[in-house]
């Protein structure tokens, strides 16, 4: 089991680089990158399409192995442990969110949140009323027996950043999570986001393309053919 130091970074990524295929075909996507993440910020991931945004997230959320690098949650580096052992890690410390929201279709808002909830050992129940907890945290509180067909864009974001809140990972990547809201909804779902950064400690790294999340966020970082760029502070 990982345990956590609050004097280290939540995540640190050092010399990330990634390719994908074989010679004469093989395409680098990430070159070299440094990257370290703490706790109690937002920070956004922008860059053009094929900078290799998806990738870096997909990385730090242990989903891909980097062709050469290290990973790294609450200074333990991850880089070398087994396939087996990986799930149990992700499941301990990193929530996702997803542009396409991965909602099931069959069931209600809660039973989807409840399905979180019984991968941390939460089941019956306490399972019902956790998700209930969760949806009105996110302000759905009224839409907990509606699936997702019953529910705007914006509402199913909100499920989905519930469904993430179950579990207590420390830290919370979300990939494009506004790509297909509107402005009002949009505002609402990161705004949310940034509360969980602030108010929980939860480190919050949003992958995007959308300019109108930069005034929410602590930290900017842009990526271009697979490089850091520039690495700022925001201006929320």
């Amino acid at each position: 089991m990982i345990q956590a130091n609050p004097l280290r970074p939540i995540a640190r990524l050092r010399g990330i680089s990634h390719c994908f295929g074989r010679p004469p075909h093989r395409l680098e996507v990430l070159r070299d990158v440094e990257l370290s993440i703490v706790a109690g910020e937002m920070t956004l991931i922008m860059g053009p399409s094929g900078s290799g945004k998806t990738t870096l997230l997909s990385i730090m959320g242990l989903l891909i192995r980097p062709t050469h690098g290290t990973v790294e949650l609450h200074g333990c580096d991850l880089t070398e442990w087994s396939e087996s052992k990986l799930p149990a890690a992700r499941r301990t410390h990193v929530s996702f969110i997803f542009q396409a929201f991965n909602l099931l279709s069959a069931l209600t808002a809660s039973e989807n949140v409840q399905v979180a909830l019984g991968l941390q050992g939460v089941d019956g129940q306490d399972a019902a009323r956790g998700a209930d907890d969760l949806l009105a945290r996110v302000g759905l509180g009224d839409r907990a027996g509606h699936k997702p067909s019953q529910l705007s864009c914006g509402q199913q974001q909100r499920v989905a950043i519930a469904r993430a809140l179950a579990s207590p990972a420390p830290l919370l990547l979300a990939d494009e999570p506004t790509g297909n809201l509107d402005s009002s909804n949009a505002n609402d779902v990161v705004s949310l986001l940034q509360s969980l950064a602030r108010q929980e400690g939860r480190a919050v790294v949003v992958v995007t393309h959308d300019p109108r999340l930069e005034k929410f966020a602590d930290r900017i970082i842009c990526l271009e053919d697979g490089r850091v760029v520039t690495d700022r502070r925001g201006i929320s």
